[in-house]
């Protein structure tokens, strides 16, 4: 039978990181199993920016899950694309590279047990060991990473009337979401390079496909994990047309995601011991933090309809897709060359959070994650939700084949202080919308539009039309604590030998934006802790703090002198008293 020092069950983005970082060793064997297909070069459907609505809910790019009926959104399921293709849901994403806050690696240090080595200032400097930043390297950025990050231009009419907008809502600027300060709006970064997505594999994996210790098999779906006691020695897999096969292992690591990842442990009998009996497997290892505590962040889509020819919908006309691709593939230009997720912003809604709890994606149309949309020529949108959510759901098998789908529950608007923040992220969205900025452009509200205005009304609509912004974290959650799974010190899956999990579901809780570049610092941090490599030094520049009075630039920057430095950015109430 085979063996290798290293089985990664997954190539998607925590996957590729490791796959290289583990390889480089020549003396280290590593095979990478993915369940989808390669991300071919030729396939215009991962590599254009643009076409980033076209896989989601294609089954050859997409797993296609689907929630249980949500309790409080009418008993709607909720449909949760995965990508189904090398380099995982980076190769079938917004592409919008966000890190969350440095807040919320503080607040996994000091609200997890274990956790110490887990805060902003150790997360650094994995964050700037993976980033070329193209707007240059500095005490927040990195320069020299496998990850090449663009700034969106933001330079079209829609862009300059959203950021202008914001200022005259009483929000500032800020020169980068992902450094300083977080807090205010810009152009976003995104993963994308010479016009093409810049996804997980192709920073990761492509460039050392030629290692001869290294070993790649796609369609190659893990049907379960080999134990003898509590070491696992090895996975079994099925690709189309084979039966099952084995391969041992020196070490196992789950790279599959907050769902597949729970799954796979709970398959081997690793979880809580009534949850497993119920669906037919027999436990091995006692850990009830297994698929508990699932978070997400929801979110919903505000549109407007455009009075003035300003926007890209007319580019959604089927019969312009050869223009469109032809401009993209030959030139690298034209509208299939962006992602146009190109500015949003982060604030706070109300006065008690520390530090932002929604971030806006900026669109120049209206139109849904699928394309669908109303039919009007052109239009605008934000996408919105709460950020750090005290919702909490579970996933968990239905059987003991690996074939089917978990069951997921996400219990979105379950908690009064979600459904609260809920109301706070309309109205803040709409008063930036309704800014002198928008008046030419403006014709009216389509979503939820204006008959939608109390308190209940708003939580209405959020039950019917919400949907998942595809962030699914913290399934299998580092720390020591009783409902932790995995060892911060080292990724093993506690109780058990030669098992380790690096991927989203190790979040102990959700960070605050789009969730693929903490999945990447973690497993950049990972790599180290598991080759026995000595971790980075902590790196401590400074970063804003809203409610501890910082400059809302670093020190000694002129344009601190524009503000009262003592004065926190207003919250979404106070911008609106």
């Amino acid at each position: 039978m085979e063996r290798y020092d290293y089985v990664i069950v997954g190539g998607g983005s925590a996957g590729s990181v490791l796959a290289n970082r583990l390889s480089t060793d020549p003396g280290t064997s590593v095979l990478v199993l993915e369940a989808g297909r390669s991300d071919w070069a030729f396939d215009p459907l991962v590599h254009m920016p643009a076409a980033l609505m076209f896989p989601s809910g294609n089954p050859l790019y997409d797993w296609a899950y689907e929630s249980e009926p949500e309790p409080h959104m009418g008993g709607r399921r909720i449909a949760h694309a995965r990508g189904k293709v090398l380099g995982g849901s980076s190769s079938i994403n917004g592409m919008i590279f966000q890190r969350g806050n440095a807040g919320d690696y503080d607040k996994w240090a000091r609200e997890n047990e274990g956790m110490e080595q887990w805060d902003y200032a150790h997360c650094l400097p994995y964050f700037k060991r993976m980033e070329t930043c193209t707007e240059g390297a500095d005490a927040w950025r990195g320069g020299a990473g496998p990850l090449w990050l663009e700034r969106g231009p933001a330079s079209t009419p829609l862009f300059q009337a959203f950021l202008e907008a914001t200022g005259q809502a009483g929000y500032p600027r800020t020169d980068d979401v992902n450094g300083y300060r977080q807090e205010g709006f810009a152009p976003f970064d995104r993963n994308v390079k010479q016009s093409r997505r810049w996804s997980a594999s192709r920073a990761y994996l492509k460039p050392i496909r030629g290692r001869k210790n290294l070993h790649v098999r796609t369609l190659a779906m893990v049907t379960g994990l080999e134990m003898r006691g509590n070491r696992v020695v090895g996975v079994n897999y099925k690709q189309p047309g084979r039966g099952v096969r084995g391969v041992e292992a020196g070490e196992v690591i789950l790279c599959g995601g907050a769902f597949n990842s729970p799954q796979l442990l709970q398959l081997a009998g690793i979880g809580d011991p009534e949850t497993l009996r119920a669906a037919g497997v027999k436990p091995t290892i006692e850990l009830p933090g297994v698929g508990q505590n699932l978070q997400d962040h929801l979110e919903v889509y505000l549109q407007h309809e455009a009075a003035q020819p300003v926007s890209i919908g007319p580019w959604l006309n089927y019969w312009l897709a050869p223009v469109i691709g032809a401009d993209w593939l030959f030139r690298g230009k034209g509208v299939g060359a962006s992602n146009h997720f190109e500015a949003g912003g982060f604030i706070r809604t109300n006065d008690e959070v520390e530090y932002p709890n929604l971030m806006f994606h900026f669109l120049p149309i209206a139109v849904r994650y699928d394309g669908s949309g109303d039919k009007i020529k052109h239009g605008y949108q934000v996408h919105i939700g709460p950020m750090n959510t005290d919702v909490r759901g579970d996933v968990t098998i239905r059987s003991n084949d690996p074939f089917e789908h978990p069951a997921i529950r996400f219990n979105y608007l379950s908690t009064e202080n979600d459904r609260k923040e809920w109301v706070e992220v309309v109205r803040a969205a709409r008063h930036i919308l309704s800014q002198p900025a928008f008046a030419p452009f403006d014709g009216g509200e389509l979503s939820p539009g204006p008959a939608v205005q109390t308190d209940e009304e708003i939580l209405d609509w959020v039950a019917r039309d919400a949907e998942t912004a595809l962030h699914p974290s913290c399934t299998a959650a580092m720390g020591t604590g009783e409902m932790s799974v995995v060892d911060p010190s080292n990724m093993r899956v506690h109780g058990t030998e030669g098992l380790r999990v690096v991927d989203a579901s190790v979040f102990p809780s959700i960070s605050n934006g789009n969730i693929y570049a903490p999945v990447m610092m973690v497993a950049e941090k990972a790599a180290d802790l598991i080759a026995g490599d000595t971790p980075l030094a902590p790196e401590n520049p400074p970063v804003y703090r809203a409610k501890q009075g910082m400059p809302l630039y670093p020190e000694g920057d002129p344009r601190n002198n524009a503000w009262d430095a003592t004065t926190d950015i207003p919250s979404a109430n106070e911008a609106r008293a």
